[in-house]
C-alpha cells in the first residue's frame, strides 16, 4: 500500500490540475469557478486516499454505495475529520434509504416518490436534514436509474411538499461518451428542464444545483451549467479492481 505521503502528493497535483481545468471551463462561458462544486468520487478508494485530498483542500466526497460510504465516514470520524460533505452520488435501494438519510448530506439519486417518502420519514426520525437531488433519466439506457422525464413534475412537487429533506436540484447520469460533446445534449436537456420548472414557478432556490459531468467530460458539463460535478478517476487514478466476493 502507497504510504501516505505519495498518496497526498499524487492527489494534491491532481486536484489541483482538475481546478485549474474547471476554472478554465468556467471562464469559457463567463462563469465564477466559485460557483461550481467538485465532488471527488472515492468509491473503491480508502480512507487513506480521502484523507490525503482533505488535507489538499477536498471537501466534498462522492459515494456510490451505501455501505462503503458508512465504513468511510465512520472511519475518518474516529480519526477527527469532521469537516467532510458526503454524497450519495450511486442508485440507492428503499432498503437502505434509512442508512443514507441519517449519514450523508446529499443524496443525489432520489428517482422515485417511494424513495423519496422513505428517505424524507428516515430523516425525520433522525432529526437531520439531508438535501436532495432528483436523479433524471433522460437516455433511458437499461443499465442507468433516473425519474422518467414526465414524472419529473410530480417528483418536485413531492419533495417541495417534504418534511425534511431539502430539495435542491437535478441530476444526470448521460451515456458514457466516446466524445466528450457527445454529451453536452444530454447537459443542455438537464438545464432547459430546469429552467422550464423556475419558469412556471418552482422555487429557483430548490433547482439550483445541476449535478452533471465525470471525468471524461465535465468541462463540457461546466459550459452547460453543471454546478456540481462528479469527478473520481482524474482525482484518484485508475480504480483498483473489483474482488470477486469469496
Amino acid at each position: 500500500m502507497p504510504g501516505h505521503d505519495t498518496v497526498g502528493a499524487g492527489i494534491a497535483e491532481n486536484l489541483d490540475a482538475v481546478r485549474r481545468r474547471m476554472t478554465a471551463a468556467a471562464e469559457r462561458v463567463h462563469r465564477a469557478a466559485t460557483d461550481i462544486r467538485l465532488i471527488a468520487v472515492s468509491k473503491t478508494f480508502g480512507p487513506e486516499f480521502v484523507r490525503a485530498a482533505a488535507d489538499a483542500g477536498q471537501l466534498d466526497f462522492g459515494e456510490n454505495r451505501v455501505q462503503e460510504g458508512l465504513d468511510k465516514i465512520d472511519t475518518l470520524r474516529q480519526q477527527g475529520e469532521s469537516r467532510l460533505q458526503w454524497h450519495l452520488i450511486g442508485h440507492l435501494q428503499s432498503n437502505k434509504a434509512k442508512r443514507a438519510a441519517h449519514a450523508f448530506a446529499w443524496i443525489q439519486s432520489v428517482d422515485s416518490r417511494d424513495l423519496l417518502r422513505k428517505i424524507d420519514a428516515a430523516a425525520v426520525e433522525a432529526g437531520t436534514r439531508p438535501r436532495v437531488l432528483v436523479q433524471v433519466d433522460l437516455a433511458h439506457e437499461e443499465t442507468k436509474f433516473g425519474a422518467d422525464e414526465r414524472a419529473l413534475d410530480d417528483l418536485i412537487k413531492a419533495a417541495l411538499d417534504a418534511q425534511a429533506v431539502i430539495l435542491c436540484g437535478l441530476m444526470i447520469v448521460p451515456p458514457i461518451p466516446d466524445d466528450p460533446e457527445e454529451s453536452r445534449p444530454w447537459f443542455r436537456q438537464l438545464r432547459e428542464l430546469r429552467d422550464a420548472r423556475v419558469a412556471t414557478g418552482v422555487p429557483a432556490d430548490r433547482l439550483r444545483e445541476l449535478s452533471m459531468g465525470m471525468s471524461g467530460d465535465f468541462e463540457i458539463a461546466i459550459e452547460e451549467g453543471a454546478t456540481m460535478v462528479r469527478v473520481g478517476t482524474a482525482v484518484f487514478g485508475r480504480r483498483p479492481p473489483v474482488r470477486p466476493p469469496s
